[in-house]
Order: C-alpha cells, then structure tokens, then sequence
C-alpha cells in the first residue's frame, strides 16, 4: 500500500528533526477531567522559531451489548472502536512568521483500530485531521483542511461531561462510540463531524467572549451552495459559569438542513452540571420537513484524588423523518429526501462512568449507558428492538 511508505517517510524526516534540534519530553499539564479533550504528549522538536510534536493515545473497550442482533442476542467482545477516544497518532506544530507572536500552524492525525491494527478509514491516513493555518494571540486562529466541525467544538461545553468546561482554540470534546454520543450530529456537516474541505476561525477575547465561523465547501461545479456548511459559534467564558450557542446550515443535496443550539455549564468545588438544548430542521421534499428537539443535562464529580464520576440524560424527540428499507433513522445533516417510511418518537438515553486515574497520561473506566426508543424511532445499534444497554470497561494511554 502507497499508505505505508509515506508513513515511514514521516517516520524517517521526525527522527532527522530530532538530530538537528533540541529534543524535550513535553508535559503539557494534562486535564483528568477531560477524557476526550487528549492534548499532545509525546516527543517534541523545540526550536525557538519552529516546534514539532509527535503524540498519540491508545484506547481500549471491552464491551457487552444487549440486542446485538436480530435474533436479540447479547454480545461480549472487545468493542471495536472505543468508547472515549479512537486511538491515534498525530504530528502537530508550529512556524514563528516573526509578525508579532504569528505562528504557521498544521496538525496530521490518524486513528486506527487496536483490535485489528486496521485504519479506522480504510486507504484514508490522515481521517481525523489534516490541516494547516495561521495563530496568534491578536489574530485567532484560522485553519484550512479536515478538521472538527465549528459547532461541535462550542457545544462540547454542555453535550456531556467529558469535554473542557469553556470553548477553546483546540478541537475536542464528545465521546467517540456510545448511545448517548448522538447529540454531536446536530453539531455536525453533511460530511458528518468533521468538515472536508473546511476552512474555521475561531477568537477569543478579552473578557471571555469567544466567536467561531465555519464554512464547508461543496466543490460542486455550476452550484456553489450545494454540498456545503456553514456555522457560526458564540460563547462567553465565565470561569465558574460558560454559555455557548451554535447555528448550522448544511445543503445535502439540494436540500437544506438547519439547526441551532445553547447550553453552559456551572462548576463549584467538585461538581460540574451541563445543559443544552437543540433544536434541528431537514427538507426532505414531498415528504415534509422533518423536525428534532433534544435536550441533554448532564454532571461531574471530581473529588480530590484519583477517582471522577460523570452521570448523564438525554432525550431526542424526532418527528416525521424520512427512513430507507431498513426503518431506522437517519443521524441529522445524513438524512433521505424521500424516504420508504417515516420514523416518529423520542429516544430517551441515560449513563455513567466511573475513571480512575494512575496519573495523568494513564487511566481507566467503567461505564455504561441504557437506551430506549418509542414509536417508530429506531436506530441500526438495536437490530429492530425498542432498547439496548451497554457496558463496557477500558483503558487509555496517551505518549
């Protein structure tokens, strides 16, 4: 595979930087309470004008499911991809322009499966990131490329408990394979939760104010909105108290899809509450517009010592969406214009986690989650039946 050599020449050009440069171990003063928020660890190349970072995290879940099939069998196994953080690797850094604390900034990321050792995108490298920019403390940040949605990085804030409690410049936040990962959708863009050819700014100011701007394009010839996104983001960053609020736009296929957000979070001592709510509009042509309300709240107790506790609800309300042949309903900006059925009724998801933390590079987890749809809601994880529970335990490693 033409995957494997380029993966060596980016091997081979790191460890040339390494001979040329100062080399230090990087302790960025990691988080705890921030699972799925990783931030670089590993081997970093430091020059005064020019900083190289190789990083990575490991996450492993083993899992029973119940209704795995559609007999109603329960499952046992290592969960194929996990449910905090998909393993990965990612180079990151940055070129001092000499314009007053301007960097050229880029960030290569790739996630595997540690279960077959697969690319988590088959032939795909670099699926999680792939982009290069400019930041500085007067400018903001402005990124090109593959990168997380603008709306998903504002309202990580209140969509679970497992993000940063304020908006940031770093992309972050959301678990990764989970029922009650769904509310990240209406964050999303027509390619999913991360843009393709995105461009996103972001600045924060004095004050606590942050703004974002997100644009998708299309590169669909002869119609330039086709196939887009765009978002706008807001914030205020409180310390004890954070609000957020998003809107997104996305053109799938000639049709529109909108939705708009906002939630914060309050944190005193060792508690952290979220609450958000969402509110999501897709046409579907002659079927009708179909139409979401969800709302999530959800808690963090962090005592002193190694040990946090996260306990969350959600409920997704759907109403006249369009289904295919198998009768499940599509996640937002993915959905059918037409459509063989419709798919009506609230999914209600509660679950909770427990982590202990060997330090701050090493920790492990239980969790579970338990869902439950009525009406003709479903999804493809229950093979036709009203409900599943998960549990799962793991482990996570960052270098």
């Amino acid at each position: 595979m033409k995957l494997i050599p380029l993966a060596a020449a980016l091997a081979l050009a790191f460890s040339g930087l390494c001979a040329h440069a100062q080399t230090t171990a990087r302790d960025p003063q990691i988080p705890t309470q921030s699972p799925t928020q990783p931030s670089p660890t590993g081997l970093s190349v430091v020059r005064p004008d020019f900083t190289v970072t190789l990083y990575g995290l490991i996450d492993g879940t083993l899992s029973y499911v119940t209704h795995a099939n559609t007999a109603g069998d329960h499952l046992f196994d290592w969960h194929q991809a996990p449910w905090f953080s998909g393993s990965r690797w990612g180079i990151t850094g940055r070129r001092d322009l000499g314009m007053g604390g301007l960097n050229a900034i880029f960030k290569l990321e790739s996630e595997y499966l540690i279960t077959t050792g697969e690319m988590d995108t088959p032939n795909v490298l670099f699926n999680r990131d792939a982009w290069l920019g400019f930041q500085g403390p007067e400018f903001g940040k402005l990124t090109f490329g593959r990168q997380n949605t603008l709306p998903r990085d504002f309202a990580q804030i209140y969509g679970d408990p497992y993000g940063s409690a304020s908006v940031n410049y770093e992309e972050g936040g959301w678990t990764n394979t989970n029922q009650f990962k769904q509310l990240i959708y209406y964050a999303g863009s027509v390619t999913g939760t991360r843009y393709d050819k995105g461009v996103v700014y972001k600045k924060l100011f004095d004050g606590g104010l942050a703004l974002g701007l997100g644009y998708q394009f299309g590169g669909v010839a002869g119609d330039f909105s086709r196939g887009t996104t765009k978002a706008l983001g807001l914030a205020w960053n409180g310390g004890n108290v954070n609000i957020a609020g998003i809107y997104n736009n996305g053109n799938r296929d000639g049709y529109t899809d909108k939705a708009w957000s906002i939630g914060g979070n309050f944190t005193t001592d060792i508690f952290r509450i979220n609450a958000g709510y969402f509110d999501y509009t897709a046409e579907q042509g002659a079927r009708g517009d179909r139409k979401d309300k969800a709302w999530t709240i959800s808690t963090k107790i962090a005592p002193r010592g190694k040990i946090d506790y996260e306990l969350g609800y959600q409920q997704i309300k759907v109403e006249n969406a369009g289904v295919g042949s198998s009768g499940n309903v599509p996640n937002p900006f993915a959905g059918l214009p037409g459509g063989m059925g419709v798919g009506t009724g609230k999914k209600t998801t509660i679950y909770g986690s427990v982590f202990y933390h060997f330090n701050r590079f090493v920790e492990t987890y239980l969790a579970a989650d338990y869902a439950k749809f009525t009406d003709t809601y479903r999804a493809s994880v229950t093979h036709g039946f009203s409900n599943v529970t998960e549990l799962a335990v793991g482990v996570r490693l960052r270098f």
